[in-house]
């Protein structure tokens, strides 16, 4: 069943759940994440960079919305982390049913400027819209490109909500101590959960957390509590998945994607199907 962000994320605002965003870069990851989430009964959302779309080509996206359409579970297909307003273009032309616009790294009045354009031109043909405010810290050269700082710079609770009020933005990615990549050793990440609590109750629409790979399981569940609605998970899945078609692929003589890709899906549903229990997604697909 496919939906756009705007009535997904209103019902996990309303109940008090997150959707998983999952990132994908294939086609087998793709039809991973939809079979997971259906055995679980939890509303999915398809998450595609640019560059992942670049990768994959749009010739890519019909399949991935007719599965979409044909899946017991609601599905939204999510253009994530888009730079400019052209590219909102290409998310409306491309099929997708919820668009993010991150010009977080941008001045405020221009972030709030072409958000306000996205918005406009996504709402008129169903889109829905996400924005971010404040910035997600950046871990390593292989996280998505062009879309975080080096450091993290918190949201400001207030400029949330002109922020929003300004735009129409259906959901907000805040900033409150994520970061794009993997941790290194050492590194000990801490989300800053009085800082949300803050902004839900200025801003009670749904609430994105972006970066959320490596953080300590206790900390994402209480934020999920505590109001965020949508969380993108795309290097925890990956590394899952490369992992484990590294080890099968030590075996020399191994051709086909059949004997090959099997265990490397099993290895990124096992990590998806945990991120759906600790979001409190699954079963939730009966809500729509």
């Amino acid at each position: 069943m496919l939906m756009n962000g705007r009535d997904m994320l209103g019902v996990a605002n309303e109940n008090s759940f997150a959707v998983p965003a999952f990132n994908i870069s294939d086609w087998a990851m793709c039809r991973g994440v939809f079979d997971i989430s259906e055995e679980l009964g939890a509303p999915l959302i398809v998450a595609i960079h640019p560059d992942e779309v670049a990768h994959i080509g749009r010739e890519l996206l019909p399949a991935i919305i007719e599965r979409a359409h044909r899946s017991p579970v609601p599905v939204v297909i999510h253009w994530d982390h888009g730079g400019t307003y052209e590219q909102a273009l290409q998310a409306i032309q491309y099929g997708f049913t919820s668009a993010m616009i991150d010009a977080s790294l941008l001045p405020f009045e221009e972030n709030v400027a072409i958000t306000k354009r996205v918005v406009d031109a996504a709402h008129a043909v169903g889109l829905s819209v996400e924005g971010e405010l404040g910035t997600i810290g950046k871990l390593d050269e292989q996280a998505e490109a062009g879309v975080a700082a080096s450091d993290i710079i918190y949201t400001d609770p207030a400029q949330a909500v002109e922020y929003v009020e300004r735009t129409g933005l259906d959901s907000l990615a805040v900033a409150i101590g994520t970061a794009h990549g993997l941790y290194p050793k050492g590194l000990k990440p801490e989300l800053k959960l009085d800082l949300l609590q803050e902004i839900k109750t200025l801003l009670p629409i749904p609430l994105v957390l972006h970066g959320g790979s490596g953080n300590p399981d206790d900390e994402i569940g209480r934020s999920v509590k505590l109001g965020i609605n949508k969380i993108n998970i795309s290097s925890d899945i990956k590394v899952a998945y490369h992992d484990a078609m590294r080890e099968v692929l030590a075996d020399t003589t191994l051709r086909e994607p059949l004997v090959i890709q099997p265990p490397s899906l099993a290895a990124m549903k096992e990590v998806a199907a945990h991120k759906i229990q600790l979001f409190d997604a699954a079963g939730k697909a009966d809500l729509y």
